[in-house]
């Protein structure tokens, strides 16, 4: 192992170490909702901008003016009851850097969203230490955002919204491209179709496009 490889480890872990954080501030932080999540969004470009681990290359990061999101949609905020009677099966997906992931189905969150009732299923990834892990696809997919897809909950990576009275928080305001929307660098396990929902979610994140 070359001693850039070391430092990219080093680096990732910072990285890492850094998003948890901001997680960790954003389920503690007692501002506004809006206010906390133009707060999130600064602190997030930032790290995009100056990371060395970020998912932007150095050509990217040289016009990088920031990411580009709905504006606040407070009807894509939901606390959700998980639902555990699920089928708990586990799908396998290669992915070419990190070999063989396994993912399990452990439950779902039902809610309405324009007055149309719609699930999502909820994955563990299998693994060392595990972890919560939603992705999913939209109507906007295509269009306005991601064609693959978006997450929302990645908690092996530190991306956890927290509970709300002991249910699930599922903000779609936070909603995210995973790291192959932005270069070919990246390689990411996307929504299966079961999370493939028939409306659209106008909040989160919108589709990466290069200045």
């Amino acid at each position: 192992m070359t001693m850039a490889e070391h430092t990219d480890y080093l680096d990732l872990m910072d990285y890492r170490r850094r998003v948890a954080e901001l997680y960790a501030w954003l389920r503690q932080e007692e501002q506004s909702p809006e206010a906390r999540l133009l707060e999130f969004r600064r602190r997030r470009d930032d790290l995009f901008t100056s990371h060395p681990q970020s998912a932007l290359s150095a050509e990217q990061k040289s016009f990088f003016a920031g990411l580009h999101y709905y504006p606040y949609n407070p009807h894509m905020r939901f606390a959700l009851e998980v639902d555990t009677d699920v089928d708990p099966e586990i799908w396998e997906v290669y992915l070419e850097e990190d070999g063989l992931t396994r993912i399990q189905r452990f439950g779902k969150v039902h809610f309405e969203v324009n007055g149309q009732q719609v699930s999502l299923t909820l994955f563990w990834m299998l693994g060392y230490g595990g972890g919560v892990f939603l992705p999913f696809r939209d109507e906007t997919s295509r269009t306005e955002t991601y064609g693959g897809g978006r997450y929302l909950l990645d908690t092996i990576k530190g991306a956890d919204l927290g509970r709300e009275d002991s249910r699930l928080l599922i903000d779609f305001n936070y909603a995210y491209n995973p790291s192959c929307a932005y270069n070919p660098r990246w390689q990411c396990p996307l929504a299966p179709r079961e999370n493939w929902l028939p409306v659209e979610i106008r909040a989160g994140e919108l589709r990466y496009e290069e200045a």
